[in-house]
């Protein structure tokens, strides 16, 4: 198949089609007489294999990784995929920590001030507490 017919099914653009052949992350098309590339179900699993790990928010870089883990199929590559996941794991939980806190904070702001605004020279608690974090 051509790389427009490979971007439709995989839900890829053609541009990205081939960054990650540029990258190794994809193995090289076969070229036609044309120079045209020609694609195979391997692509076809292998970006789809990409694709899920992105929407898992895993970098390009573990990507390749976790690909060479799969490729290599012994103990201390899947120990080595193992690991990954669990620091990618441990990353998000702190990142989802992080975001609470904030969550937090941002309630507590908003809860200052009730908005609505009608008279000039109406002091905004919301923004005094922006301006004076520490209460100056």
């Amino acid at each position: 198949m051509r790389i427009g017919e490979l971007a439709t099914l995989t839900g890829h653009t053609s541009e990205t089609i081939r960054y990650y052949e540029k990258l190794g992350l994809l193995p090289e098309a076969d070229r036609l007489s044309n120079n045209y590339r020609v694609y195979r179900e391997v692509h076809v699993k292998r970006l789809t294999f990409i694709r899920h790990c992105r929407t898992l928010d895993i970098s390009l870089d573990e990507i390749r990784l976790l690909l060479t883990s799969i490729e290599d199929e012994n103990p201390e590559s899947a120990n080595r995929a193992h690991a990954l996941i669990h620091q990618h794991l441990e990353a998000v939980e702190a990142r989802m920590a992080e975001l609470e806190h904030l969550r937090h904070q941002l309630h507590a702001l908003a809860s200052v001030c009730g908005g609505h605004h009608h008279e000039e020279g109406e002091t905004c608690g919301l923004l005094q507490k922006l301006k004076h974090p520490d209460g100056e």
